[in-house]
């Protein structure tokens, strides 16, 4: 088999694995979206997540691993909407951010 063909076959596995393994962590991200919401009553709007920020960075034991960074809304009074956030390294939650919110008699 020539370069080119390897290099081809190489490039569309990468693309291919890169494929699959963002649906799983966008997956994580809505499951995460989802716990936080019910966790603090609130309700996840459109029950989805987008993706905001992909970055390479090491996890606490020094490996190379990629940061995801997924927007989502969601609403605590039922007539607004509010953003939040959550952030995978690798397939694991490192962060979820609700933001500021109104807490009623406070």
């Amino acid at each position: 088999m020539p370069g080119f063909e390897i290099a081809s076959i190489l490039v569309l596995g990468g693309l291919g694995w890169f494929w699959l393994d963002s649906l799983k962590a966008r997956d994580a991200a809505i499951m995460a979206a989802r716990k936080a919401c019910s966790t603090e009553d609130l309700q996840l709007l459109d029950d989805t997540v987008s993706i905001t920020g992909l970055k390479a960075a090491r996890d606490d034991d020094g490996r190379l691993m990629l940061q995801r960074v997924y927007a989502f809304e969601f609403s605590d009074t039922g007539d607004n909407r509010r953003r939040g956030s959550v952030v995978l390294l690798g397939h694991g939650v490192s962060m979820i951010n609700l933001g500021p919110r109104f807490v009623p008699g406070h």
